[in-house]
């Protein structure tokens, strides 16, 4: 049974997974900072959000829920156009280097399958096979 479990603990995706958390609340704090110190200065500009987080419908707390919602899109937005987006653009440039050819789509099922039907039609009318 210990076997089982470290060997569990030993694979590859818990320990990427492991390292990807640690990562990731490690980067919370660049994106929390960079939220306060530029996105909520910029929006405190446009509109009060103490007064839209205090919102209410009737019983409802909605302001609760759109306050969480743009804080969700900030840092969804920092985290693309911050992270994302530039790595996605120098892992292209890094392929344009050496000459990586950027990855053909791959064949469907359906496309395979169809494939074999066009070798088997042609076995067919070549004859049956001499055995």
């Amino acid at each position: 049974m210990l076997d089982g479990f470290k060997k569990f603990l030993l694979r590859g995706n818990v320990v990427e997974l492991a390292t990807a958390v640690v990562i990731g609340a490690a980067f919370t704090g660049i994106v929390t900072a960079f939220t306060e110190a530029i996105i909520n200065p910029l929006l405190a500009m446009a509109f009060d959000a103490d007064a839209l987080a205090d919102a209410t419908l009737g019983p409802f707390k909605i302001g609760l829920l759109l306050a969480a919602t743009i804080n969700f899109l900030i840092i969804a937005a920092v985290v693309y156009f911050a992270l994302i987006f530039p790595m996605a653009r120098l892992k292209e440039r890094m392929d344009e280097r050496r000459g990586i050819q950027p990855d053909e789509p791959a064949e469907t099922d359906v496309e395979v399958l169809q494939d074999i039907r066009e070798l088997l039609r042609a076995q067919r009318q070549s004859g049956p096979a001499a055995g």
